[in-house]
């Protein structure tokens, strides 16, 4: 729709829509599936590599709006364990360029000024050896920094991840290690793909390009769990823009006001129960966090 409208237009409703997201409270961990890149190129005629290359410029932008924002954990989902069965030639290009890219963030003064910290998530044992190398310098370089968080899925598969923490849970309780009636939540999340030595902390608000109204086995512990904000656009991802980027946190703050007036009926129902007070005196008094916990467990 914005595409028509003047420039100047456009940047003030971008710069009006960035000051009202930047009033509410921002999402800590923020997960997208890049979506589109073949498509985008196909629509212009050129080669899968073309669509590749256009959408890691756009995943650098998204670093830029993130760490504007105080995002403190972007999860990309750059390759998936599906992803093996394209052809050859694509899969060496790609790897070629997620690897470059790896480099150029280790070698970037804003990859410092913005004590950003690089993780990678997934089967990393069955990428290339050039990759892999790039990954281990990238993590390496960045492993003193904690302001921000780019966690990459690459080799990743949601599934895959919560099979492998099974097993090794498993092989604990055989060796002794744990009991089998201490296993919980957090045993689960402890074992699956670490970042730096923890657990990837719960996604707040998953984001897909390209059209498609599904999350494609990326990350159902982490997101499902925590009964995230989902945003779903129509651009493909080498099109995705800083207002589709705002838009989709808005969505994540409307469902954190919808929680709260949630919370606060709910509170004025359980005290009318108990013949406290009327609904209207309580429906907009502050709900202090201790009572919410009470009241919502």
């Amino acid at each position: 729709m914005l595409k028509h409208i003047p420039p100047w237009i456009h940047k003030g409703y971008e710069h009006l829509l960035t000051q009202e997201v930047k009033s509410a409270p921002i999402p800590r961990h923020v997960a997208i599936i890049m979506d589109g890149n073949r498509r985008y190129a196909r629509k212009l005629g050129q080669m899968a590599s073309f669509g590749h290359i256009k959408g890691a410029d756009i995943t650098e932008k998204v670093i830029e709006w993130s760490c504007e924002l105080g995002i403190e954990h972007l999860t990309i989902y750059a390759f998936s364990t599906e992803n093996f069965s394209r052809p050859n030639a694509e899969k060496d290009k790609l790897f070629e360029l997620i690897g470059l890219k790896f480099d150029e963030i280790g070698e970037n003064e804003r990859t410092h000024e913005r004590r950003m910290r690089v993780h990678a998530i997934g089967d990393i044992d069955k990428l290339p050896d050039m990759l892999q190398e790039s990954i281990k310098n990238v993590e390496l370089v960045t492993s003193g920094y904690d302001r921000f968080n780019l966690n990459v899925a690459i080799a990743y598969g949601g599934r895959q991840e919560i099979v492998q923490a099974v097993r090794e849970i498993a092989m604990m309780v055989e060796k002794g290690e744990i009991e089998l009636n201490n296993i919980n939540e957090d045993t689960i999340s402890n074992h699956l793909y670490p970042v730096g030595g923890s657990a990837l902390p719960d996604v707040d608000l998953i984001i897909r390009t390209g059209g498609d109204e599904r999350v494609s086995n990326f990350l159902p512990w982490q997101a499902n769990g925590n009964e995230c904000a989902s945003y779903f656009c129509a651009p493909f991802w080498p099109e995705f823009r800083k207002i589709d980027f705002l838009r989709s946190i808005r969505v994540y703050q409307a469902r954190v006001e919808e929680r709260k007036q949630h919370a606060t009926v709910r509170a004025a129902h359980f005290l009318k129960a108990l013949g406290k007070a009327e609904i209207s005196e309580v429906k907009h008094a502050p709900l202090t966090e201790n009572a919410h916990n009470r009241i919502t467990d």
